[in-house]
């Protein structure tokens, strides 16, 4: 695609994900399996809302099916996943209704906490979304009545999974088909702290003393649905915590209450104040360490470190009678470093929580910042 962004000064172009290819190479396969038409390119409207007109390639026809594939395109974003070729198998079904499933090269879930359930293929939720409503449209434009199935695959899926975190996330035997925008937009850590930079100057320049933070969609919901404030109270601050804190220090701030999914934010406790997975996963590990510290027999930290996700983790503590502990050591480990980042000048306090499980852990001074962001001059814009 030709569409591109500027970040740092470059200009960028932008790419779209392997949820996007799935759902165009399936309803390509669609068009020419109920048409008979063969397709050369195929059109595609992704959740960003651009518009993507791809080369449809590898179109293979047999009795009932027809496979049809996609060159994943990353843009100038680095992605191991980068011209890899997704394919789609869209074969008739007598009853209504669309089926979707994966084939070789694509992962399965092993582990529980996931987007999708274990033993289901690894296409998340909004990549389904889009190859089912296709799919749907499809049928009715050719007036069919019957259903479909998709077996989405990878040929390459297996030996390129090597390169991602899914064998660690208990995702096996191939990739996963991701994305919420359908649309890859290429990532410079300048341009995103120099956007941090500048909504935090407006908030300063604005007379606020005491700012709200929060790593990005996850927490912003929470501080709607949990919280019950304005979302666009908080700081979006990616997984960069510490240069955030940095910038609320020289801009002068009083105080900062970061707000974030458990997820992210148990790398705290491990002095990690840039959560991006590239700069290591240890979040069972911490969480390990810490229920061991709270008196966790040993069969349960091994179930620990085998967890995909933080939300069967806690499952894990609640069983083993340490819950409450784990998570008052760990909020202590994750406010000592973030303190240490702050400094004297800048108080500082968090809140942790999970989509399942609700507030994990908050420090002693959480509602007092919380009390004196609502008095902020866009506090009280509410």
């Amino acid at each position: 695609m030709e569409e591109y962004i500027v970040k740092d000064g470059k200009k960028l172009r932008l790419g779209y994900t392997t949820g996007s290819c799935a759902a165009a190479a399936a309803k390509a396969a669609a068009v020419m399996l109920l048409t008979g038409r063969r397709l050369e390119t195929v059109a595609l409207l992704t959740p960003k809302g651009i518009r993507l007109e791809l080369e449809v390639r590898e179109v293979e026809t047999g009795p009932g099916y027809v496979s049809c594939a996609i060159a994943k395109d990353a843009g100038d974003d680095p992605d191991v996943t980068d011209g890899a070729l997704i394919f789609a198998r869209v074969s008739r079904r007598e009853e209504p209704g669309i089926v979707i499933d994966g084939g070789p090269g694509v992962g399965r879930v092993t582990k529980p906490g996931l987007d999708q359930p274990v033993g289901a293929a690894a296409i998340n939720s909004v990549p389904r979304r889009m190859i089912r409503e296709n799919l749907e449209e499809v049928c009715a434009l050719a007036d069919w009545s019957g259903g479909l199935e998709a077996v989405i695959s990878v040929p390459e899926g297996e030996r390129l999974a090597k390169k991602t975190f899914n064998p660690r996330l208990g995702i096996a035997g191939g990739i996963s088909i991701l994305g919420t925008t359908g649309i890859v937009e290429p990532m410079s850590d300048g341009a995103l702290v120099g956007t941090i930079r500048a909504e935090l100057s407006q908030r300063r320049a604005a007379g606020d003393c005491y700012v709200l933070l929060t790593p990005g969609n996850y927490g912003s919901e929470f501080i709607r649905d949990g919280l019950g404030l304005d979302p666009a109270l908080a700081v979006q601050t990616s997984n960069f915590i510490g240069d955030a804190l940095d910038l609320c220090r020289e801009l002068g701030f009083s105080g900062a209450l970061l707000v974030g999914h458990v997820g992210k934010l148990v790398k705290l406790a491990g002095g990690m104040l840039n959560t991006h997975s590239r700069w290591g996963d240890c979040r069972m590990e911490i969480l390990a360490a810490h229920a061991g510290a709270a008196g966790a027999p040993p069969e349960r930290l091994g179930e620990l470190l085998e967890c995909a996700a933080c939300d069967d983790a806690l499952r894990i503590l609640r069983e083993a009678g340490v819950y409450r502990e784990t998570l008052e050591r760990l909020t202590r480990r994750a406010a000592f470093h973030l303190s240490a980042r702050a400094g004297e000048d800048l108080e500082v306090g968090t809140v942790l929580f999970s989509k399942v499980y609700g507030i994990l852990g908050r420090t002693e001074n959480a509602e007092a910042l919380l009390n004196c962001i609502r008095s902020c001059p866009l506090g009280r814009r509410q």
